[in-house]
């Protein structure tokens, strides 16, 4: 909830598991609650690979707008559903190689909107806005968005590791497309969730994520092909996160719980659930 035009932790909700929260725990952040990690520890014995999945996930972050900025020249970042701030942000990493990138972070998580403001406050390029993805619309049209983003000019809209947020109730295609659809040429697409190889497994995932109170669908690859499929990858393509543009010599993660110390390394021998995405180009 936002009070004042400022956001109010106090709403968040501490009876339910919140994505921000668990994701942030398997980041190894200290911003979760009891049923946040509660939550994690139930459903990792089933699917132990989600820590390693997690982890992946916002390394490919950083190699992805790394190249964004170096390679591809953007300078200008919509962040969707961004979670709670870390080490190596967008913001951080994009004006790490370009000092006048521009960011907006888009979340309704009361508690990613304090941090994020808070750690924003001095930062005049980068701002971070409650919005809910699924409302591409409003987020367009909010003040913020557009005083920092030119969409006469290439921009990269960044969905990573919540489009599995998107029920197909929440007509994902709309949402994921609805920006890059109208950005300028040359615009990028970002997009990761996580996927099954066996539909029936990705369905007992999914039933047990959202009936912890998470919405959550899990697809195949196939099917968020379909999503994008007018748009170019960026070699080497969509595929296991874990393997775009791999670099051993990137920022290493903060380290886990110890709660979830047992669980690293389980998505090396669980292989058919795993974290599916990368970069589009609009022609």
């Amino acid at each position: 909830m936002v009070r004042d035009g400022q956001p109010d932790a106090t709403s968040a909700p501490f009876d339910v598991p919140t994505s921000a929260r668990a994701y942030g725990w398997m980041l190894g952040g200290k911003d979760n609650y009891e049923v946040d990690r509660n939550f994690l520890l139930a459903t990792l014995p089933s699917f132990p690979e989600c820590v390693d999945i997690a982890r992946q996930n916002r390394s490919f972050l950083y190699r992805a707008v790394r190249y964004l900025t170096r390679e591809a020249g953007i300078r200008q970042f919509i962040d969707m559903g961004c979670g709670l701030p870390t080490d190596d942000n967008v913001h951080q990493v994009a004006q790490r190689f370009t000092p006048e990138a521009r960011v907006v972070y888009v979340d309704f998580d009361p508690i990613v909107l304090a941090h994020g403001q808070a750690l924003l406050a001095d930062n005049a390029s980068t701002t971070v806005i409650s919005g809910d993805m699924r409302d591409q619309r409003a987020i367009l049209d909010h003040p913020d968005v557009r005083r920092l983003i030119d969409f006469e000019e290439p921009v990269a809209v960044l969905f990573l590791s919540v489009v599995h947020h998107l029920t197909d109730a929440d007509a994902p295609r709309r949402v994921l497309r609805t920006v890059i659809d109208q950005a300028a040429p040359g615009s990028y697409l970002g997009l990761s969730q996580v996927v099954a190889d066996d539909p029936a497994r990705g369905a007992a995932m999914t039933a047990h994520i959202s009936g912890g109170g998470v919405p959550w669908q899990t697809r195949t690859p196939a099917e968020l092909d379909a999503f994008v499929d007018d748009l170019a990858p960026v070699e080497p393509g969509l595929g296991n996160l874990a393997d775009w543009r791999p670099d051993p010599d990137q920022p290493p993660l903060a380290p886990v719980d110890q709660d979830l110390v047992p669980y690293l390394g389980a998505s090396k021998t669980n292989r058919g659930i795993y974290e599916y995405g990368g970069l589009l180009r609009k022609p």
